[in-house]
């Protein structure tokens, strides 16, 4: 479970999710704007809100047979569009998938 929170505290900017802190605390005279990007900084290499955006959506545990497979199809699918494009009938075949159009339509 993440659980990322941001407070502005006095003298403290701080991000906590359940096993890492980042902290940053503000050194005297320095402005409100450079402590924020000082913060900002330290979580992004901390790498926090990536991993919250990585479990944003659960993915299942694919087995290396789903993968070799999915990797399979996907080598299948693109081989197959280089072969109609360079004979010419991908935009016929894009439009018989369902497709609305086209990018490199020479309409």
């Amino acid at each position: 479970m993440v659980y990322l929170t941001t407070k502005l505290l006095t003298n403290t900017l701080y991000i906590r999710e359940v096993k890492s802190v980042v902290e940053v605390r503000r050194k005297e005279g320095e402005s409100g704007e450079s402590v924020v990007r000082r913060f900002t900084r330290k979580v992004q290499q901390s790498g926090l809100l990536l991993r919250a955006k990585r479990r944003r959506f659960y993915e299942p545990v694919q087995t290396k047979r789903q993968i070799k497979e999915d990797a399979i199809r996907r080598k299948g699918v693109k081989d197959k569009r280089e072969y109609l494009k360079r004979i010419g009938k991908l935009e016929e075949w894009m439009e018989r998938q369902g497709y609305r159009s086209y990018k490199g339509s020479k309409k």
